[in-house]
């Protein structure tokens, strides 16, 4: 019987190698949407998982973590940070609106998870580095509150990295690249000292220590988040160097060609199972061309590369494609317990006793979490929305904790359909609004609201659809005029559908219809995808639903209800679109 057994392990182990060694097709961004900075690690404790993380920035709930078992199907486990009082400067501070959690590092050492990270805001002199840790990833309330340790030279991105002999490791953001010793236990930081000034390119941050065949690596990204961004890595036989750069370098890069996925850069290396290595990377599908046009609306997005690495070598990468081929692991037989986040659809009726989905998130934590209730006393399968004073852009005088009514989810799809359900009555006073929204931040945004423009409530033309954007920093276009349309005085009792649809890659579609009859759909507005991209832009498309009073003191209360986003395909090369299941 144990000879029986032992063949059988036997066979097991062959099977698996092979299927490791069989390259198998895929396509990119395996975390598709405003997924920036991906840092991964694989776990055989946990049933030889992937996680990986993504920086989240004013998104709230932040620091998502993702599980998959096959790199390609990924579910979001949970959100290190989901709760205002681990990190309660999340609430409270940053009016910025390219600050708040930056780069991560996610990894596993002894039964723990470790996610260190870089919060900024602009009511604190500086950065801080927090550290949030579990030992079950995907019991969002196990991870800790954040856990600062000392940042001596206010740098970002900081890496976490155990050595041989146990000491702790702090690798950041310099020129050159800096690294601390730390303790974890006390939070604090030893003297800074000098790892690698990278390859002759400015912006050296991004880094990632590891230890193979004796040498210590060190991968960094450089030349900016843009179309000169890159990873590239080093090596010494001390923690202090001297560090000699790779002939290989850039590890992964797209500058100098014009390759559909850009900005290929700031990556993490990981094996499998088979011993097989892997990279993640940020990259921005546009070309160049559309990159310099600002038409970029998802942003930086999550992709994977297959790299070989044999022992004493240095470690060579496959271009990132739309489509590639690498030895992934066998697709797993078990049924995820979580939805599969990549390319699901969005079908939310607010059902009561439901929660928000997790995959939802605010401008940050929210000022009033009352303001958004699911199925209120009397309005079952509706969302309640309690207006903010201020609009989606807000005034000069606009703080934290005045709050934005606000929830979104990503734009996962190039095309898409998002559509809301907004129920009759909620306008009292002028400037009461409720809208869908195509949100990048507070500075670039395009909304189709319902608006009460004045005059009695039910005087015929007070109520209109506002097509309006903002851009705060458009340089190669003009910022178009509102467009506003009375709402048809046949509406005017009626329960209306919102719609944001991305009929291409670069504009987006603004239309409402009768909810009980959809056929009816007018369209309202078209609006290009600069307006939601932008040089110095960090974050990507938003897909939500809003209330204000337009800065009125009064207080406004609406309904939606059937939300729903429809993925319709993804675009992976300049002519190359992938349909989307049960399309």
């Amino acid at each position: 019987m144990n000879l029986l057994l032992l063949l059988a392990g036997l066979v097991l182990q062959i099977a698996t190698k092979q299927a490791y060694a069989l390259n198998t097709t895929y396509n990119n961004p395996i975390l598709p949407g405003w997924h920036s900075d991906p840092s991964c690690t694989f776990v055989s404790e946990w049933n030889n998982t992937f996680f990986c993380t993504t920086s989240s920035f004013l998104a709230f709930p932040g620091c998502p973590v993702f599980a998959s078992t096959d790199l390609v199907h990924w579910d979001l486990i949970s959100n290190a940070l989901s709760r205002p009082a681990q990190l309660p400067q999340i609430q409270t501070s940053t009016n910025a609106q390219t600050l708040g959690i930056f780069a991560s590092t996610l990894r596993f050492r002894d039964g723990t998870f470790y996610l260190i990270t870089a919060w900024l805001d602009t009511d604190n002199d500086g950065v801080q580095i927090v550290l949030f840790t579990t030992t079950n990833p995907y019991d969002e309330n196990s991870w800790t509150n954040a856990f600062q340790i000392q940042n001596p030279l206010s740098a970002i991105d900081p890496d976490i990295f155990w050595d041989d002999d146990g000491n702790v490791i702090m690798a950041y953001s310099g020129s050159p690249i800096k690294a601390s010793y730390i303790d974890l236990a006390t939070g604090n930081a030893g003297e800074p000292f000098d790892l690698w000034n990278g390859t002759g390119y400015n912006y050296q941050e991004g880094p990632h220590l590891y230890k193979k065949d004796g040498y210590y690596y060190l991968l960094i990204a450089e030349g900016g988040t843009e179309l000169h961004h890159s990873s590239t890595i080093a090596r010494s036989k001390s923690i202090k160097g001297p560090w000699e750069s790779s002939p290989h370098n850039p590890l992964a890069s797209a500058r100098y060609t014009d390759r559909y996925f850009q900005t290929v850069g700031h990556s993490d290396l990981f094996q499998d199972a088979a011993g097989n290595w892997w990279g993640v990377a940020l990259a921005t599908r546009a070309g160049p061309v559309l990159y310099n046009e600002t038409i970029y609306p998802m942003g930086r997005e999550s992709v994977l590369y297959p790299v070989s690495w044999p022992k004493g070598d240095w470690p060579v990468a496959d271009p990132v494609m739309g489509e590639m081929s690498g030895p992934l692991p066998p697709k797993s037989s078990k049924k995820s317990s979580v939805p599969t986040f990549m390319g699901e659809p969005d079908i939310v009726d607010f059902v009561p006793g439901s929660s928000i989905p997790k995959h939802w998130v605010f401008w940050r934590a929210p000022a009033k979490p009352e303001s958004f209730t699911i199925s209120p006393p009397g309005h079952p399968n509706t969302l309640r929305l309690t207006a903010s004073k201020a609009n989606l852009t807000g005034d000069a005088s606009f703080k934290a904790l005045d709050g934005l009514t606000l929830l979104a989810r990503r734009q996962t799809n190039t095309l898409f359909e998002f559509s809301v359900d907004v129920h009759p009555g909620f306008y009292k006073t002028q400037g009461d609004e409720i809208g869908v929204t195509a949100f990048l931040h507070q500075d670039h945004h395009i909304d189709l609201g319902i608006v009460f423009m004045g005059g009695s409530p039910h005087s015929k033309g007070t109520l209109s659809f506002r097509c309006r954007a903002t851009d705060s920093d458009a340089t190669n276009f003009t910022v178009p005029s509102p467009v506003v349309t009375p709402v048809p005085s046949s509406w005017l009792s009626e329960t209306i559908r919102l719609y944001i649809r991305a009929e291409n890659s670069t504009h987006y579609q603004l239309s409402a219809a009768p909810a009980a009859w959809p056929h009816d759909s007018r369209l309202l507005a078209t609006f290009t995808g600069a307006l939601i991209s932008g040089p110095d832009v960090f974050t990507g498309n938003l897909l939500g639903v809003y209330a204000t009073t337009n800065g009125g003191n009064q207080t406004m209360q609406g309904y939606v209800s059937r939300w729903r986003y429809t993925p319709v395909a993804q675009q992976i090369d300049y002519d190359d679109f992938v349909r989307s299941r049960g399309l």
